[in-house]
């Protein structure tokens, strides 16, 4: 079935797993820029930086990818900036038709002006309140510990601290090679005790073991990409597929897999999107959702990740439905909310569309 863009953005869809530092406008980059007095863009023009920053991070490594987040980070300094880019990130999803948002960004990387762990998070908090306000969307922050630093305790108390004003989990970021979440493991202990959420980055630019530390050591409810499982899935040679231990486990489980297909490939974790472990994941029936991770970075939309998978993989209304009813009930809002995003909103919206089931 012919699937066209508009569609798909006017779909009501889910996100898990998107930074905030990853999906600053352009032209807000340069403004702020200005206002913060940093000079180490490449250019002025917010077109030529969207170029410049997706070329720079698409290296198909993820230590080089990292490093084009510099600019985006030196302009979200103060309040005021954090605020504004909060607000923006939730207006655009909102116009993307996502009713619902998990945001994840590490507040350590905004205090070189002085801000405080708390005053970062309320600034992002009431950005994306305003943002949200009238919009038909719900947007929740992530807190991510920097898996290479060794402040994620802190993290975890501040997640934990504001989980009534809008926190929903905890979870860790940067590098995976030679920083496995083990090194975590007071963090993620603290996190479990709390009867809070985590999520963890692994099974991206690491494999099987990355994935099982996260899961069997550090309590995780989600796996952040975890498309490396597919190393644990055997062809037997006549259409049908052997699950490994790992990854019969994170299929019986349920446990979800935030995949995020344009910068899966842009990190180099896989060759190319119609080559993406995604579509096969699918058919088995593991707990597939489908993400932007970095909407600058990979010059995407979670509409356009859609649309990508139904140029690969004939992927229809249907798919993305139950890909985003994956989502919702894998968010990690109360059950009761997101049931009724389910009830009220998803399935109205999709049947709306043409898609029943």
């Amino acid at each position: 079935m012919a699937l066209d863009l508009d569609t798909i953005v006017a779909a009501p869809k889910v996100l898990l797993h998107d930074h905030l530092d990853g999906g600053l406008r352009p032209k807000s980059i340069v403004e702020l820029a200005a206002d913060a007095g940093y000079e180490k863009l490449p250019t002025q023009d917010p077109d030529q930086l969207a170029q410049v920053v997706s070329r720079g991070a698409n290296r198909n490594d993820l230590v080089l990818y990292l490093e084009t987040f510099a600019h985006t980070v030196a302009v979200m300094q103060t309040r005021e900036a954090l605020t504004r880019v909060a607000a923006e990130c939730a207006e655009d999803l909102a116009a993307d038709g996502i009713v619902y948002a998990e945001i994840r960004f590490a507040p350590e990387l905004h205090q070189e002006q002085g801000l405080s762990l708390d005053q970062v998070l309320r600034a992002v908090l009431d950005g994306f309140a305003q943002g949200s306000a009238g919009r038909g969307i719900a947007v929740r922050a992530l807190c991510s510990a920097m898996r290479q630093r060794a402040s994620s305790v802190e993290i975890a108390q501040l997640a934990v601290r504001f989980r009534d004003q809008g926190v929903v989990g905890f979870d860790i970021a940067g590098p995976e090679a030679g920083y496995p979440p083990s090194r975590h493991l007071d963090a993620f202990s603290y996190v479990m005790r709390e009867n809070f959420h985590i999520t963890i980055h692994a099974g991206e630019a690491f494999g099987l073991a990355s994935i099982a530390e996260a899961i069997q050591m550090c309590g995780a409810e989600r796996l952040g990409h975890g498309v490396r499982i597919i190393d644990d899935i055997t062809s037997t040679g006549d259409g049908g597929y052997e699950l490994g231990r790992l990854a019969a486990f994170v299929r019986d489980r349920r446990i979800p897999l935030e995949l995020c297909p344009s910068s899966n490939v842009h990190v180099g974790a896989v060759p190319s999107v119609a080559e993406h472990p995604l579509g096969l994941l699918a058919k088995l029936r593991f707990r597939v959702t489908v993400n932007t991770d970095n909407r600058l970075m990979s010059g995407t939309s979670l509409s356009k990740e859609f649309m990508l998978l139904h140029e690969a993989f004939g992927w229809d209304l249907s798919d993305i439905r139950w890909t985003t009813i994956n989502a919702m009930k894998s968010a990690f809002d109360p059950f009761d909310q997101r049931l009724a995003v389910i009830n009220e909103i998803i399935k109205p919206g999709f049947a709306a569309l043409g898609a029943t089931g």
